[in-house]
């Protein structure tokens, strides 16, 4: 028989139990394990039911639970002592109310997901874990974030696997009510209603829960209302679902609605409006044109709030390929900005201007409107997620400033890094708190780790296989999967086809001897979702799975489907090495060996991403890489890559975890590599340090910069940069002299050690010497006479105009190493609140008839 309608009953908690609600409101038991174990002990069944959601678990108490509680003097001592713990957490001073001088009062945070803790599915890979260490760790330094994002009432999807080994997902409904969310009510306790204009007269109204993660308070926004129709409705029903139309009201919703929640928030709080707007990819973009709105409807002109917002600005790209960029068509997005629907007031052609890319679109393409393009245009500020990944950054999106080299695109670096108190497991913290550990303690801590991942593994697969149809009369096997002693091997992450799930399986034969060794036995435990529409990332999990499944291999290597952060935290505790092999440089930063550094994992990897940069053959290992090699097709890339991997592991990796001492019966070289990752590398991969250059780097600079243009600044530099734009066809480069002494003998070069004078004729076009820079760059040349490792010279005017109207420029050149030099001469916008030399993407450089016509020492 069903029920014709739902509802809760809900216990009712003493007072002296009450400040049970308050913990388990805030997420910072997620990372503080005193006060998850208290939770967790008043029902311990109830809190394995509800999969360690505190507010489930305490809606299905019952009183003669809460009877027993009440009455047990210790158990309320320690609820006392977590609630001020937690008290004191969040008043209490930190780093940056100690370190950072005119500290940004707020910063808001925003972005299309969030991976805080298993009990809130609100991410699906590498984007939402980031983004949730991103706010822990900002909680734990006091850093002001206000995060904003969405709330999908299913989440990202649950996988499971057929007979055959073939993806399938499950996409739960999650009720608010049963998770650690409150509704942002006004101050009669009426809920927040965040309103957007759509085509044709229709509306899209989302309400705003509120998420408490420490100190930092989240806004997630729900379009599940009844006053919705039914398409709006469904608005934030899953993360990356839909069409390009749904894509983009989620991303409308996000940035657009997500700033008037923020606005909503802080004036019913009374929390600091944010000085500083990070947007976190893309997909958070429209934030800025809704900024932009603000200022207009104050009076600023368009080109002045541009201006205003960008100083304000930062823009994180988390992305290597332009293919993983949301684009939508210009035509889509003229339809929802515009007249008749968001952002009415606005000029629409400057707006679609903003996401426009500097490439024609190709025939038979519509133009599109790329949300990383509308990012940059709108941050001041930007950066990749590692050293490589800027790099990288600066290439794709060189277009963008045209003329300038790729070193010069104004994108920096800021590496990811991993929130340690939510991954490093309670045994290793407990472990490295007291005196140091010996050799025997390490080696028997790591032993006690692997093992809980063997149960966990051996758990896991029996309820997959079930899933899969199979009867417990068919599983007794699953008892001798994996063994606790041998080395274990972990890879896990999403399944694009970059990442190459299947890389270790190019030569089946080697691979099965590896894992089949009487003596030396290596197991491989694999976990990854592949996106509900990538069949082919789905064909490569069918090919693993069909590999496991052999009867011969099966206690060997394993494939756990529903990857997610519950899973996650036993593989990065139990796993000796992490395997990591995308194709370079396809690999933004991939933070998941990081999170196996802090419990003593080695990593096992191409030197892509954040091992690019932190390698250490102290710490791991890098698998040779064929990137940058000419003549290879993927397919023997993969072959020539697969075969350095196997002779690593047989040369290497397995050789040392199984090479034992003669007196201790210890593999020694295997435990000092352990410990340099857990006292070198450990602490470069935490979240913290990585908050901390995003204050010093980026936060802190974009506040000053939000400061500086309030009011009418903003409207000078915009004045500015529209007369410098009018002007600057008619800048150019005239005649080039350098080093007067060598005029009659061209060719013979400088002398080391000395400076060389250089002179230069420039027309400013009706611009004065103020608003522009001069400079010489000079470095060493390559046989195309290419610049390497440029240096600037700033060039000072010298007198007045000549009869042509052109001024003079000189400065001078020094040269500290031999060999073959050159230089240019170029010209470039100058103003005190320009950030980066190529913001403006200006330059004027000498033509061929001024270079022909240089004296002294050779142009480039």
């Amino acid at each position: 028989m069903k029920a014709i309608r739902r509802f809760s009953v809900r216990p009712v908690y003493p007072e002296s139990l009450r400040p049970l609600q308050e913990l388990a409101l805030n997420l910072r038991w997620s990372w503080h394990p005193e006060t998850r174990e208290l939770l967790r002990s008043v029902d311990p069944e109830g809190w394995a039911a509800a999969g360690g959601d505190p507010v489930r678990m305490l809606s299905t108490v019952s009183a003669d639970r809460l009877t027993a509680l009440e009455a047990d003097r210790g158990f309320r001592r320690r609820l006392a002592l977590a609630v001020g713990e937690l008290r004191d957490y969040l008043g209490d001073p930190r780093w940056y109310q100690r370190n950072v001088p005119d500290a940004p009062a707020a910063i808001a945070y925003l972005s299309p997901e969030f991976g805080i803790n298993a009990a809130l599915p609100q991410y699906s890979g590498g984007l939402g874990i980031l983004a949730g260490d991103h706010l822990k760790a900002a909680s734990d330094l006091g850093v002001p974030l206000i995060g904003v994002g969405l709330l999908y009432r299913h989440g990202y999807f649950r996988q499971s696997l057929s007979r055959e080994g073939w993806q399938q997902e499950q996409y739960p409904v999650l009720d608010p009510h049963e998770l650690p969310l409150t509704l942002l009510t006004e101050d009669d306790g009426t809920p927040v209603r965040v309103h957007l204009a759509l085509p044709g007269g229709r509306n899209l109204a989302a309400q705003v829960w509120l998420l408490h993660v420490g100190r930092v308070p989240l806004l997630l926004l729900d379009s599940v209302l009844g006053e919705n129709a039914p398409a709006e409705r469904d608005v934030t029903d899953r993360l990356y679902g839909g069409g390009s139309e749904h894509r983009l009201l989620q991303e409308m919703l996000l940035g657009i609605g997500g700033l008037r929640a923020l606005r909503a928030y802080c004036r019913i709080t009374g929390h600091p409006a944010p000085e500083v707007f990070h947007m976190n990819e893309g997909h958070a973009g429209l934030a800025a044109l809704e900024r932009i709105r603000e200022l207009t409807e104050e009076g600023a002109g368009f080109d002045a709030a541009l201006r205003a917002v960008r100083a304000g600005t930062v823009f994180t790209t988390h992305t290597p390929v332009p293919a993983g960029i949301d684009r939508f068509p210009e035509e889509l997005v003229a339809r929802h900005l515009g007249p008749g629907a968001e952002l009415p007031g606005l000029d629409p052609a400057p707006l679609l201007g903003l996401g426009r890319e500097p490439q024609a679109a190709r025939p038979g393409e519509q133009p599109q409107f790329n949300m990383a393009v509308l990012g940059l245009r709108t941050a001041q500020r930007a950066n990749g997620v590692s050293t490589l990944h800027g790099q990288v950054s600066r290439e794709m999106f060189a277009g963008l400033w045209p003329g300038f080299d790729p070193a010069e695109v104004p994108i920096t670096s800021v590496t990811n890094g991993v929130h340690a108190p939510t991954w490093t497991a309670d045994a290793m913290r407990a472990a490295r708190s007291g005196k140091p550990l010996s050799d025997a303690g390490l080696w028997e801590l790591r032993r006690t780790m692997r093992t809980g991942l063997v149960h966990e593994i051996r758990r896991r697969l029996r309820e997959s296989w079930r899933q899969r149809g199979a009867g417990n009369a068919e599983l007794g096997w699953i008892d001798d999967v994996f063994d606790p002693n041998a080395l274990t091997i972990g890879f896990a992450r999403r399944v694009p086809s970059y990442k190459r799930l299947t890389l270790m399986l190019k030569d089946p034969i080697r691979l099965r001897r590896l894992l089949l060794d009487p003596s030396r036995p290596v197991q491989i435990v694999v976990a990854g979702k592949a996106h509900p529409a990538d069949d082919g990332g789905k064909r490569l999990i069918q090919e693993l799975v069909r590999f496991a499944d052999e009867q011969q291999l099966r206690h060997r290597i394993v494939f756990l489907p529903d990857y997610g952060m519950a899973m996650a935290s036993h593989l990065y505790a139990g796993c000796d090495v992490w395997l990591n092999n995308p194709l370079r440089p396809l690999e933004a930063c991939g933070t998941s060996g990081m999170k196996a550094a802090l419990n003593g994992g080695l990593n096992l990897s191409v030197r892509d991403g954040w091992w690019d940069e932190w390698y250490d053959p102290d710490f791991g290992w890098e698998i040779p890489t064929a990137d940058g090699a000419t003549g290879l097709d993927e397919r023997r890339r993969d072959e020539l890559e697969a075969a350095a991997l196997y002779a690593l592991l047989e040369d290497q990796v397995v050789p040392r975890f199984y090479q034992r001492d003669a007196h201790t019966e210890l593999p020694g070289r295997w435990l000092e590599m352990v410990r340099a990752t857990l006292d070198r590398l450990g602490p470069r991969v935490q979240a913290d340090r990585m908050v901390q250059e995003y204050v010093g780097a980026l936060y802190a600079p974009a506040a000053a910069a939000h400061r500086e243009l309030a009011g009418p600044a903003a409207e000078e530099l915009a004045a500015y940069c529209a007369r410098v734009r009018d002007a600057w066809p008619g800048v150019a480069v005239g005649h080039v002299a350098a080093g007067e002494d060598l005029a009659d003998h061209p060719g013979e070069g400088a002398t080391l050690g000395r400076t060389v004078p250089v002179r230069v004729a420039v027309a400013l076009g009706g611009l004065r010497p103020a608003d522009v820079e001069v400079q010489a760059v000079t470095g060493r040349v390559d046989a195309d006479d290419r610049l390497t490792d440029p240096v600037t010279v700033p060039l000072k005017p010298v007198g007045g105009q000549d009869l042509e109207g052109r001024w003079t420029f000189a400065g001078e050149l020094s040269f500290d190493r031999a060999g073959p030099f050159g230089y240019t001469v170029r010209v470039l916008p100058h103003h005190p609140r320009l950030a980066f030399p190529a913001e403006l993407a200006l330059q004027s450089l000498p033509d061929d008839e001024a270079a022909a016509g240089a004296q002294g020492v050779l142009l480039r």
